[in-house]
């Protein structure tokens, strides 16, 4: 069994007194399972220090390049030298409104890897593919570029699923609809190589709370948690860390 692992993606959300806030928290508190938090750019560092060790940091998105003429784009090599070890790469919002595709993607995952951090690949299908029937069929195409790029270096990966649906919206996929597509993920894997599906963490992410955690971290193939906006919260975090023992 995974040891399980709780992921706070805060988003475009925070301030300096709110790192500090949640930080300290989280700090005075180490929650049991493993726990990784991802804020805005502007924190990271404040975030690495207060952190203490405790909890792992990263950030929410790197570029595929290693340096350049990139306006506004931040390297791998940067994150990891100011103390960061964990990045999210592919999550839902980064597909939708910046357009990036799977070959990106799978790009950004090699870099990360590359430069020493451990990266979060998200995956997941919108209400329309839902109620069309071809979850599957989108995430296994999601799965691909990534998997023939890495071969045997994906094992290095966490995978999340986050049904667009889900996110941010106050629906939550059942445990029974989260399990079926963790299970699909991990049957993927297996075809694969079989190691990966032994060796890879899955998450779930989709208005994650304290209320649903205990069940859907029950589930056989989820493995933790990437939690939205509930992750703002200190004790609602806290509660739903406690939920993935």
């Amino acid at each position: 069994m995974h040891r399980k692992l709780v992921a706070a993606n805060w988003k475009m959300h925070g301030s300096n007194a709110l790192t500090a806030t949640l930080l300290g928290t989280l700090a005075a508190q180490p929650p049991a399972c493993e726990v990784a938090v991802f804020p805005p750019f502007p924190y990271l560092a404040q975030a690495v220090h207060l952190a203490r060790g405790a909890v792992g940091i990263g950030a929410q998105d790197l570029s595929a390049h290693a340096q350049g003429a990139y306006t506004g784009e931040v390297s791998g090599a940067m994150l990891h030298e100011i103390g960061a070890r964990w990045v999210l790469v592919g999550h839902s919002e980064r597909r939708q409104y910046h357009h990036e595709n799977d070959a990106l993607i799978a790009a950004k995952l090699q870099r990360a890897m590359e430069c020493g951090l451990t990266p979060v690949l998200c995956v997941g299908e919108t209400l329309d593919e839902r109620e069309r029937g071809i979850t599957e069929s989108v995430i296994a195409t999601q799965m691909q570029a990534p998997l023939h790029l890495l071969g045997e270096r994906f094992a290095g990966v966490v995978m999340a699923y986050e049904p667009v649906w889900a996110i941010g919206t106050g629906r939550t996929a059942s445990a029974v609809q989260a399990q079926a597509v963790h299970a699909f993920m991990r049957s993927q894997l297996a075809a694969h190589d079989a190691k990966l599906s032994r060796l890879i963490r899955l998450l779930y992410g989709g208005s994650v709370k304290a209320a649903n955690a205990p069940e859907l971290f029950a589930q056989p193939d989820i493995d933790g948690g990437l939690v939205g906006g509930a992750s703002l919260l200190a004790e609602e975090f806290l509660a739903i860390c406690a939920a993935a023992h």
